[in-house]
């Protein structure tokens, strides 16, 4: 039985414990991601891996992630919201509590393929969830509370994970975890309700295998270039692999009856518009986290808890202006609010592109936190005004596809300005010509920046939402 009344209208009363329920599956998600950065040195140290194998632990994450999302939309029409939400949620718990007890490496990674593939369904679903339970004019706040808790997970993540393992074996950042996925799933079998309409569509194998060479083979690809290289064959290979498969999976699609994942949400302009621009946004967000704590840590010789520390006001601050952004979205529509977003974030990642030996703590850290500031007025309302566009029967394939997108800008995001440091560097000049490569980079960013200001010139006035009755 649906929680929406036959009208499209939802009860209020019934959102709440509903809403509860998907934040903390967000927030655990979200957390268990963070919390194990801190925790690699340790685990490389007790199942005596190399450094480049531990980071498969990452890697295996993202890579699965990448390939579950496009495959969800498929599955939010074949299965209920809450039969989806509760086998999601109980792979991920499996997968934790694998990672906790594995007794060696292949163990540990066996848990994290299977904390992806939960984790990889959950976060569509419950962006789907959410767009089908509240009206068009309030998308905005409930995307905006769902964003405080996605920028809350990554300001507390790198500190408790630190805590923990700093006095617990680095199994206690699975531990803690667990237990909270098992809260999640009891508490989701009493007070989630289905929200979405089951339509059994068929399952074809081919999209299925299509997809995952498609962007897995992308994924993989950008993952692995830091390491191998442009020209290793590690790169070139699975790159052609995905870019074929992709191709012939798009055609696929168009021609289907029933597709996997419906390329059509893309005839809808203002939703293409709003997705390029929150993978813009979000592919710079991604790379300058990796930038600026390489930075810190190698050229300025901070500890780990330090770099932690700068980027911290801006975590919070970005968590606190969701909830805002997300109202003033509700109000004004998202037009200005990504133009103004957009043009603060090009003027906030300036002051990156003159960083030097002495750039102090209090730089970094104010410098940061204003480029969240811009990151908040951009990101979920970016992906609010993109799905809005769509007509309900299409929202589970519109965040599908958003989020695949978004992870695939993080991915190359990452690879191509990492080689931007690396190729810009000047070593001969010592630690100056180190940091002039870091410069270069936040150059490009802010290039990058600029061009999805000017893109934000194309929304136009049907960006605002429609008002509407409950």
């Amino acid at each position: 039985m649906s929680t929406l009344t036959e009208t499209g209208n939802f009860h209020g009363e019934k959102r709440i414990p509903l809403f509860i329920v998907l934040l903390s599956g967000a927030f655990i998600t979200i957390l268990n991601q963070t919390l194990l950065g801190t925790a690699l040195p340790p685990i490389m140290k007790d199942l005596q891996v190399s450094e480049s194998t531990v980071q498969w632990l990452q890697s295996i994450f993202m890579l699965v992630n990448g390939i579950m999302i496009p495959v969800t939309a498929f599955l939010i029409e074949r299965f209920t919201s809450r039969q989806l939400f509760l086998t999601a949620m109980s792979i991920f718990a499996a997968g934790t509590l694998l990672c906790a007890v594995g007794i060696d490496f292949s163990m540990l990674l066996i848990g994290r393929v299977l904390q992806a593939a939960g984790a990889g369904i959950m976060m569509p679903l419950m962006q789907t969830i959410l767009f089908l339970t509240f009206p068009k004019e309030k998308r905005g706040t409930a995307m905006g509370l769902f964003g405080l808790v996605i920028a809350f997970a990554p300001a507390i993540g790198p500190t408790l994970s630190g805590i923990l393992v700093e006095h617990l074996s680095w199994r206690s950042v699975f531990y803690v975890v667990f237990p909270i996925a098992i809260i999640i799933i009891i508490a989701s079998i009493f007070l989630l309700k289905n929200v979405t309409e089951t339509t059994h569509p068929k399952l074809d194998i081919a999209s299925v295998i299509l997809s995952t060479l498609g962007f897995g083979g992308l994924l993989y690809s950008f993952s692995s270039v830091g390491e191998a290289g442009w020209t290793s064959v590690q790169f070139i290979a699975p790159l052609v692999v995905g870019i074929v498969s992709l191709v012939i999976f798009i055609r696929r699609q168009l021609n289907l009856k029933e597709p996997m994942l419906e390329f059509r949400v893309f005839n809808y302009s203002i939703y293409t518009l709003g997705t390029i621009l929150s993978m813009f946004v979000f592919g710079v967000l991604i790379a300058t986290n990796i930038i600026l704590p390489l930075y810190m840590q190698n050229m300025l010789q901070y500890s780990a808890l330090k770099s932690g520390l700068v980027l911290l006001p801006g975590a919070i601050i970005m968590g606190m202006m969701n909830p805002i952004t997300g109202y003033l979205f509700d109000k004004f529509g998202g037009k200005w609010l990504a133009r103004i977003g957009l043009f603060v974030l090009v003027v906030s990642t300036l002051p990156f592109t003159m960083l030097t030996e002495h750039t102090t703590f209090t730089y970094l850290a104010t410098s940061n936190a204003l480029r969240m500031v811009s990151i908040a007025m951009v990101m979920m309302p970016m992906t609010t005004l993109a799905i809005n566009q769509l007509p309900n029967d299409l929202i589970a394939h519109g965040t599908a596809m958003n989020n695949t997108f978004r992870q695939m800008a993080g991915a190359i995001g990452t690879a191509v300005f990492i080689t931007i440091m690396s190729v810009s560097a000047i070593p001969q000049d010592g630690i100056t010509g180190i940091i002039h490569g870091v410069n270069v980079t936040f150059i490009i960013a802010t290039v990058i920046s600029a061009i999805g200001l000017l893109l934000s010139f194309k929304l136009s006035d049907d960006s605002k939402p429609k008002r509407r009755t409950l």
